[in-house]
């Protein structure tokens, strides 16, 4: 049997020290499957913060100007790491955030990719020598490590979120205090167990757990942090942005998301059904990149929602350790309250429930898988961001109409759309205002891609080559006198 507390990690990482709360306070983290008590993590606040914001000031003098040969090496390493203990990486996640084994292991993976991806490509991070306008001169442009990194990430995806912040800030020669979500410490504490065994200098790695607004605030006023990344929502973003303005931080957000699914008449039907039950209902519909409206053409619209409806009926619903589940239960009763609130609101609209539409037999925080016909643009999950296993079906007839309906949000994170028509694919990607567009695709998001959104979604780019550009800075060198 797996062993979930390999490195289940109850104190935080203060340069190279595993401490606690200097109150001696802490808070009590439950599995969302059991409602059971899994252990605790200190109450850190900004003077926990501001020792970690220092320890990581004084790590960054050596790492900054480090090997790059050492800083890929133990990169590396760390991928190893994570591969060689997935199993029980894996149920850790699951245990404290509920989801899927699966797609626990799942997670794991891609963390991996990510840490490995960034070390094969800080090699590929130039400057250019620039052709000088007169003689006897050499103009260069150079680039540097930003400095001390700030890393505030959710509580969905724990792990592959400060995976995707911590790879490419290491490669680049930057030190991180990170700060993981109160509901799922456990997968991000893991990385600083991980990270100080395959030898990542004391102070290179933080992780502070607790009051979120004190150790944010902590980090945004600090001037000695010159990079936040935040992911989360969009409202907390805003104010992050705000913040950053004291001391000009350079900033990369990934926010809230709207997430259209266009099923055009042409599609093939098997696999635009395939794509929706992995783009609705993975991690319970609690993904940024989750679909939140499904626009059906009228023509394959009955055809779609049935199968759609069949598919959703099936779904495994229970602890998600257990062998064979597919669904596990929601964060918290919160989101089960907030569901029903999409819920309560379309069907008094004119929706219909098609299937599922209330809270499991389980108990807790399962909530029953759900599809909702008769979507309009009156029903608050329009324009609102579900984070829940709702699928809400718009009916459209024309193209130009489902890409008026699909822009109609302040997001603009993810969309996806099946179609056969090669003409079509590309008006979509010139039409749709979305960071990330899958054409017959429901799972999009790999680690050689950039992943980031348009308009309220956020600003910068994680994953891909263009993840680098936020932590790296750039200057221009003039040499004369040759």
């Amino acid at each position: 049997m797996t062993d979930y507390t390999t490195y289940m990690q109850q104190s935080n990482l203060i340069g190279g020290d595993w401490t606690g709360a200097d109150s001696g306070k802490m808070i009590e983290v439950t599995n969302p499957a059991t409602g059971a008590v899994i252990g605790t993590v200190p109450n850190c606040g900004a003077d926990e913060t501001h020792r970690a914001i220092a320890a990581a000031a004084e790590a960054f003098r050596d790492w900054s100007i480090s090997d790059l040969g050492f800083r890929v090496q133990l990169l590396q390493d760390l991928h190893d790491a994570l591969l060689d203990n997935q199993e029980s990486l894996a149920l850790l996640l699951t245990t404290e955030q509920g989801k899927p084994l699966f797609e626990a292991k799942g997670e794991i993976a891609i963390s991996a990719g990510y840490i490995r991806w960034f070390a094969e490509e800080i090699r590929r991070a130039k400057g250019e020598i620039v052709p000088a306008p007169q003689a006897g001169r050499r103009l260069m442009v150079t680039r540097h490590p930003v400095g001390v990194v700030g890393a505030i990430t959710p509580w969905n995806f724990p792990s592959s979120m400060l995976a995707r912040k911590l790879g490419p800030a290491l490669a680049a020669g930057c030190t991180v205090v990170a700060k993981p979500a109160t509901a799922t410490p456990y997968s991000g504490l893991a990385w600083g167990k991980l990270c100080e065994e395959v030898g990542f200098p004391a102070g290179v790695v933080n992780i502070v757990t607790g009051s979120a607004r004190a150790i944010g605030g902590a980090i945004m006023e600090s001037p000695t942090v010159r990079k936040v990344t935040f992911t989360g929502s969009t409202k907390i973003g805003k104010q992050l942005i705000r913040q950053s303005a004291d001391t000009v931080k350079k900033v990369s957000m990934e926010l809230g998301g709207n997430a259209p699914f266009i099923v055009f008449d042409d599609a093939d039907l098997d696999a635009a059904v395939e794509g929706a039950m992995v783009a609705k209902f993975r991690n319970m519909g609690q993904t940024c990149v989750c679909t939140n409206r499904f626009y059906v053409q009228s023509g394959i619209h009955d055809a779609f929602v049935a199968r759609l409806r069949e598919a959703t009926a099936a779904l495994v619903v229970g602890n998600g350790a257990e062998e064979g589940v597919q669904q596990g239960p929601m964060i918290d009763m919160d989101a089960v309250e907030k569901v029903e609130e999409f819920i309560a609101d379309a069907t008094s609209k004119g929706a219909k429930i098609v299937e599922g539409g209330k809270r499991h037999g389980n108990g807790g925080t399962y909530f029953e898988p759900t599809v909702v016909t008769g979507a309009t643009s009156e029903m608050q999950f329009a324009t609102e961001e579900i984070f829940g296993p709702l699928a809400a079906v718009f009916r459209f007839e024309s193209e130009e109409e489902a890409i008026e309906a699909a822009n109609a949000t302040e997001f603009g994170l993810a969309a996806y759309a099946y179609t056969r028509d090669v003409g079509r694919v590309f008006r979509l990607d010139q039409g749709l205002d979305y960071g990330l567009i899958g054409i017959n695709a429901g799972l999009i998001t790999t680690v050689e891609a950039p992943f980031g959104g348009l308009k309220q979604s956020g600003m910068g780019k994680e994953g891909g080559s263009q993840g680098l550009d936020d932590y790296l800075e750039t200057k221009y060198l003039c040499v004369a006198g040759l």
